[in-house]
């Protein structure tokens, strides 16, 4: 029987020219800009030493891909768009991808969506598992990247801490309900220092926001001062880690906070004559109306002592507005508003980095067990600290700066290239027409001095 074959695609005419199309290209690949990544690991090392926090007890004579090909697989694969393992049985034929994955022969297929899923579901089945994780070590690793980052020690470390909600839709483990967030969920726990991500720690929702972040904060702090004795930490975050057992720790180990207060009717009356004020200057000017106030305050029971609570009482169009600090901090080092207006509000930007952690597909965690959703958050956290440290090492300066994951994921990486193999080079044609081409060299030249 004869099988026909269209290989041309025919379609309208443009004036005088035909126009048609054709599945003759060879292999073409639309993340040219990836090699950018590739580089950004040979400056901070991550996927070898990643590799290392692994445990492979496969029988080596008959291993097709090792665990630092699959790892660079997934994470890369994240980092350039691709979130779901299905979209490895496509990828895994592209050359491209096998030049960021470290395979030795090009023409050989990386590994397919099975293969990687055995890698993520840690623990389900001697016979067919066999690739675990140590926690602790990742965990470490994640600072580790961030102290190497600094030739030395900065003057402080501010440690934001946030929870954020990742809707479940499955019959996940420890899968809870959240009235605030009204959905089935998990409440992974973040610490940022900057931009750097420091701690992803999955948690089911049926617990305080705070639940083991003094633990957290315990080990980073440690290995913090390990390297760097003297530097100053300071942790911030919203009410939901004003708790007594935090910020005790805090004041028996030198580690200074600012937490966000939750208001209740007794620090309303103690700030009464400033609302008054606030209302009365409102009023008068018809906008919004700030007055900054500080105060000693204990709570019945809850506090062993007292500590400095900064209050801004607003008064809005809306009505009063009052908001709240607990803080370590003296007055000679952050008067009542610029420590809230500079210092605390600072930390709304550590919920744009974990707007970022979206982008890296870490509300993916549909696996059956909460080993596999951690390993899952990890590679969110992972993609997310290789963009970042191209962030920091390539873009600083430039118009991306500051440009957020997919910002740079859909600018950067998304160049259509013709790849070219040949036994002495592999060749990336990239578009004569690609529009950021100078931010492109500028990020290659700053990567490889």
């Amino acid at each position: 029987m004869t099988e026909c074959k269209q290989e041309t695609f025919s379609f309208a005419a443009h004036f005088s020219r035909r126009v048609e199309a054709e599945f003759t290209a060879g292999h073409v690949s639309s993340d040219g800009g990836a090699l950018l990544l590739r580089e950004v690991d040979r400056r901070i090392h991550l996927f070898g030493r990643l590799a290392s926090c692994f445990s492979d007890g496969r029988d080596g004579e008959r291993i097709e891909h090792t665990v630092e090909e699959m790892l660079s697989q997934r994470i890369y694969g994240l980092a350039l768009g691709y979130e779901d393992l299905n979209d490895h049985e496509q990828l895994r034929s592209d050359p491209l991808m096998a030049v960021l994955s470290g395979k030795r022969k090009l023409d050989e297929p990386l590994a397919g969506k099975s293969t990687l899923n055995r890698l993520e579901l840690v623990g389900r089945s001697g016979r067919y598992h066999k690739i675990g994780y140590s926690a602790e070590a990742i965990d470490s690793l994640l600072v580790n990247l961030y102290l190497e980052a600094h030739a030395e020690p900065p003057p402080s470390i501010v440690l934001d801490l946030d929870a954020t909600d990742i809707p479940l839709y499955g019959h996940q483990p420890e899968r809870f309900f959240h009235g605030y967030y009204d959905s089935y969920c998990y409440l992974p726990l973040y610490i940022f220092a900057g931009d750097q991500l420091l701690s992803a720690r999955l948690r089911p929702a049926n617990q305080d926001a705070a639940a083991g972040s003094m633990e957290e904060v315990m080990r980073i702090v440690a290995q913090l001062r390990r390297h760097w004795p003297e530097v100053k930490i300071v942790l911030r975050a919203d009410s939901g880690f004003c708790r007594e057992g935090l910020m005790g720790w805090c004041e028996a180990n030198t580690v200074h906070y600012a937490f966000g207060l939750q208001r209740n009717g007794r620090l309303r009356r103690i700030i009464g004559r400033e609302m008054h004020q606030a209302q009365t200057l409102h009023q008068s000017t018809s906008q919004a109306a700030r007055v900054f106030t500080e105060f000693a305050y204990k709570t019945h029971k809850s506090w062993s002592r007292a500590r400095r609570v900064v209050a801004k009482a607003e008064y809005l169009d809306k009505g009063e507005n009052p908001r709240f600090v607990v803080t370590s901090l003296s007055a000679e080092e952050w008067a009542a508003q610029d420590l809230y207006e500079k210092f605390y509000c600072a930390r709304g930007e550590m919920e744009n980095r974990i707007k970022e952690q979206m982008c890296l597909f870490a509300d993916r965690l549909s696996t059956d067990e909460m080993g596999g959703n951690q390993l899952r958050l990890y590679f969110s956290a992972l993609a997310y600290t290789l963009v970042e440290a191209l962030r920091r090492l390539a873009l600083k300066g430039s118009a991306w700066a500051e440009a957020q994951v997919d910002t740079i994921r859909r600018k950067l990486f998304k160049i259509g290239a013709i790849v070219r193999l040949s036994v002495r080079r592999v060749v990336l044609q990239m578009s004569s027409a690609y529009p950021w081409k100078d931010i492109y060299a500028r990020a290659y030249r700053a990567l490889r001095c």
